[in-house]
C-alpha cells in the first residue's frame, strides 16, 4: 500500500500543478510492518478555494500523461481494496475489466451477489455507447478524490493526498464526488482548462458506480440500492 501510495504521491508531485505532500521514502520495518515518510504539510484552517482546486486538478490531468495507456506502474489500492492496474491501451475495457468488472467479481465472492454480478456484467458488456465522439487520453488521476483527502495549505492553497493513482480517463476523478463537496465553481474552473466531452453528465454515474461497489464491498449493504439503481438506469437506457 506505501508503495502504491509513495509512486502516486510521486507522480502527481511531479507534475508541478496542485500541492501534494512529496513522498522521500517506504519500505519494511525489521520488527515487521512498513514505513512511509513524506514532506509535512502544515494544513490551514479553513477549506481549500473550489475554484482553484478545479483549476489546479485540470492542470494535473493535462499535465500527467502516459505513453503506456491505461493503468500505472504498481497495483494499489482504493481504501483497503486492491487496485489492478495492468496497462491497457483501451479505456472501455481496462474500466469495464479492471475497475467495473474486479469489484462485481468481488461483490459475488464476499455475499453471493449473483443479481448485481450478472445485471452490472450486462452493463460493462453494452456500456460502448456512453463513449462514441469521446477523445479519451490517459490522465494522471488521484484516485480517490473526496472531501476527506482534500485539505489546504496555511496560505489557504489546495492539497491533495492519500490517493489511489492511476491514469484514466479525466472524468473517473469525480467518482467520488457524491462524498466530495464540489460546488458549481469547482466544475466551471476544471471545465475552463479541460474542456467538457460530449455526454459528461450521462457518463458521471458510470464512474460513481466503481465507488459505491467498492463501498459496498468494504462495508457492507447500506450501499447495495445506490449501486443497483445506478446498473438499473442504465440498462433500462441501453435497454440491454
Amino acid at each position: 500500500m506505501f508503495e502504491g501510495e509513495a509512486l502516486g504521491l510521486g507522480a502527481m508531485f511531479e507534475t508541478g500543478t496542485i500541492r501534494v505532500p512529496k513522498p522521500f521514502k517506504f519500505g519494511p520495518l525489521p520488527t515487521g510492518g512498513s514505513y512511509i515518510i513524506m514532506e509535512f504539510i502544515e494544513f490551514g484552517s479553513r477549506r481549500s478555494n473550489q475554484s482553484v482546486l478545479g483549476r489546479k486538478l485540470a492542470e494535473m490531468h493535462k499535465a500527467g500523461k502516459s505513453e503506456k495507456g491505461f493503468g500505472f506502474e504498481v497495483n494499489n489500492t482504493v481504501g483497503s481494496t486492491p487496485q489492478i492496474n495492468t496497462w491497457s491501451s483501451d479505456w472501455i475495457q481496462f474500466y469495464g475489466e479492471h475497475r467495473l468488472g474486479y469489484q462485481l467479481q468481488l461483490a459475488l465472492d464476499q455475499y453471493g451477489d449473483s443479481t448485481i454480478y450478472e445485471k452490472g456484467q450486462r452493463l460493462v458488456k453494452s456500456m460502448g455507447p456512453f463513449f462514441d465522439n469521446v477523445v479519451i487520453e490517459p490522465c494522471l488521476l488521484h484516485g480517490d478524490l473526496w472531501s476527506g483527502n482534500i485539505s489546504s495549505d496555511k496560505n489557504g492553497e489546495p492539497v491533495i493526498l492519500d490517493p489511489a493513482c492511476y491514469y484514466g480517463h479525466s472524468e473517473a476523478e469525480f467518482g467520488m464526488s457524491w462524498c466530495a463537496g464540489f460546488g458549481g465553481s469547482f466544475y466551471s474552473s476544471y471545465f475552463e482548462v479541460m474542456p467538457k466531452q460530449p455526454g459528461f453528465e450521462k457518463r458521471k454515474d458510470l464512474y460513481m458506480l466503481y465507488h459505491y461497489l467498492n463501498h459496498y464491498n468494504l462495508f457492507g449493504s447500506g450501499y447495495r440500492s445506490s449501486a443497483m439503481s445506478i446498473i438499473d438506469d442504465y440498462l433500462r437506457m441501453l435497454k440491454a
